[in-house]
Order: structure tokens, then sequence, then C-alpha cells
């Protein structure tokens, strides 16, 4: 999770406490009651406040992804009631009772962190992590987080809930993993035996199950949709790399419509997209550039030599001539996603020419070992 952590307390213990505990995160900020004052808050940069905690627990929301409570949780369940917004928003909240016997998860487990921030702090104290999480509980697959770890990215989240409680209620689920990571089984046992993984749409069609799963870079059919969907959850895994090759002065925009267009053609998802790849002669490309900026992406630049060790079924003496390599966008893609063969062996548009590659993973069944 995040590092933008408070650590507050209102005791004279819980400052101790605290102070121990800050030391420890080093990126947290410690806030607690001026009439504890020790004389190097302003040294450690602690922040001193007066008054009920309850005044600074907005702004605290705010700022902050991750709030540490050395307060009862009583009293931070009627202090925050008022200000909470959202599960998806809302920062993770944890209590710590007076002795450091226990750190609670009591706001946002999964999708805030606070879970994991529970462990941690539970683990910096020597006290006893409290979570209730049911799917940390039962060690299952926690809906909300799956392939966060990853960088996977939920594109349909409005049936998150129902589908979570089919699979912590083990009813039947169908996981279908067509790419991405498979090492996001954590446990030292099987999956459980409700948990049907399959490798495609179609192998999964004539199955029973009550919520579904579904991890691809594909845009699904509206029949997929439909079966799938209805009570289902998808994830997005970053696999797709876009090798590009431009003219010199090529703009973002026109850059963008040729990669959006052929996505849209290739059927692939945008959110799956892992990075751009290019020639070293375009690193300081500012189309290209201010593309990755846009989203998000690393772009990946490689030699002429480095280009040339790759096979390509279709070299071109016009690009060598040009660059030093036989082809820059097909070799590029296919460099830095570790693949063999392209999903698109190259497409010239305008000033651009794109390729596209897939990171290729393990076997599926290596994720339930």
């Amino acid at each position: 999770m995040s590092e933008r952590v408070a650590v507050v307390a209102i005791t004279k213990h819980g400052v101790e406490m605290g102070r121990e505990l800050a030391e420890k995160l080093p990126a947290s900020s410690l806030y607690y009651m001026d009439k504890f004052r020790q004389g190097d808050e302003e040294e450690r940069r602690i922040s001193l406040f007066s008054g009920s905690v309850r005044k600074i627990l907005p702004d605290l929301f705010q700022q902050y992804d991750g709030i540490i409570l050395f307060i009862s949780l009583g009293a931070v369940v009627r202090m925050i009631a008022p200000i909470l917004k959202d599960k998806k928003t809302d920062p993770a909240v944890v209590v710590v009772d007076d002795r450091g016997e226990h750190a609670i998860s009591v706001l946002s487990g999964h999708l805030g962190g606070a879970n994991e921030l529970t462990r941690r702090v539970a683990g910096a104290l020597g006290a006893k992590p409290v979570i209730t999480t049911a799917s940390d509980v039962q060690q299952t697959i926690p809906v909300d987080l799956f392939g966060r770890s990853f960088g996977w990215e939920i594109e349909s989240f409005d049936r998150a809930t129902p589908v979570s409680a089919a699979v912590v209620n083990e009813e039947p689920v169908v996981l279908i993993q067509e790419s991405g990571e498979t090492g996001w089984w954590p446990y030292q046992r099987p999956l459980p035996s409700h948990i049907r993984v399959c490798r495609s749409t179609e192998e999964a069609w004539n199955l029973s199950f009550q919520a579904a799963l579904v991890v691809t870079h594909r845009l699904l059919t509206p029949e997929e949709e439909e079966r799938f969907l209805s009570n289902g959850v998808l994830y997005r895994p970053k696999v797709i790399v876009l090798g590009i090759g431009c003219n010199r002065g090529t703009s973002m925009e026109e850059i963008e419509e040729v990669v959006l267009t052929t996505l849209k053609e290739e059927r692939l998802a945008l959110k799956s997209v892992r990075n751009l790849a290019t020639i070293h002669l375009k690193k300081d490309e500012p189309g290209l550039l201010s593309l990755a900026e846009k989203y998000g992406w690393d772009l990946e630049i490689y030699t002429p030599d480095e280009l040339n060790t790759v096979p390509l079924k279709n070299p071109s003496e016009t690009v060598y001539q040009y660059t030093g390599a036989y082809g820059v966008s097909e070799p590029a893609a296919l460099l830095s996603a570790g693949s063999r063969e392209p999903l698109l062996e190259k497409k010239k548009s305008g000033n651009v020419t794109i390729s596209i590659a897939l990171v290729e993973h393990g076997a599926k069944e290596e994720a339930v070992r």
C-alpha cells in the first residue's frame, strides 16, 4: 500500500507506542495531543494538536491513505462514521488498544490496504493482528484485491460484492485466466474445490457456476459478457506491449489514434497495455514521450544490434538504411514482451508503424500448486 500514513495518539501510553511505531514506519507522520509534548517534536516533525481529535480527522482522511489510531475502537467508529464516503476512496483505518496488545483492521481492509497495514503495525509493536475480512480469515481469493500485486486492474467492479459472497460462501465459482501472472495463490494449501480454473471462456462455457472471475487482455464479445459478467468481475492484466515506429516529429495525437484504433481492431483492452517499446533513435521523440506520460506507460528502448537479434519474417532493407535495424516496431515489441511471435506483426498508418506482442506467463496450473 501507499506509505502516506498518519499515526494518531491521545493517551500517554498511546503516545509512547506512537513514537516507537513512527520510527519503524519512516514515511509516516505522527500526531498527538500537545499536553504530551516532550520537546523534540519539531526536530522529529511531530504534529501536536489540542482539543478533540475529532477536529483533525476530516483533514487526515483527505491527506493520508492510512490512519493508525491509538484510541478505543468504539470511539473511532463514532468519530469516523460521519466522514465516510466510499470504500474505493476512504483511507485504511487501524486501531491499536492502549496496551498495544491488538492491532485491529477497521476500515478499507482490502481496497485501502488496512489488512496489510494491520499486519505491519502488529509486527512492529509485537501485537496480535485482528482481521475479520472473510476472504482473509478463510484464506481464499479476495475478489476486490485479486491480482492487485501484479498491477491488474478491475474493469467491471459493480458485481464485486455478490461475487465475493459467492467465493466466501463456497458456491461454485469459475476462474477464467487467459493471460497474466500465474502465481496468485499465496497459501500453503490447495485452491478451494468450489473454485474451478479454466484457460479460456470456451473451456468454461458449459460449466455450472454462480459467479465468475475473468482475467483476460481481450475485449469480450457481448455473448461472453452476458455469460460470465452477469455475476462476474473482469480483470485486466498488464500483458500487452506496443512496439512503435514513427517519423520524426509525429504528434502524440496521431500516435494515440493509431494505438487506440489498432487495439479496437484487434479486440484488445487498453487497460492491459503494459508499455511501449521502440528503437533508441526515438528515445527523445516528443510524441512518444507524451503518449507514455498520458497513460502512465514505460517506454523501453533498444539499440539496432539488439533489435537485429530478433528473427523477422519480413525484414526491411529500407528501414535498415535509415536506422541500422531490419525492423523497429516488431522486434522492439517482441524483445520487451519476451515473446517469439507477435499478436500483430506490423501495421503502418500514416507516420506510425505499430506491432503488438503479448507477455506470456507459465501454465495456469502453476497458480494453484
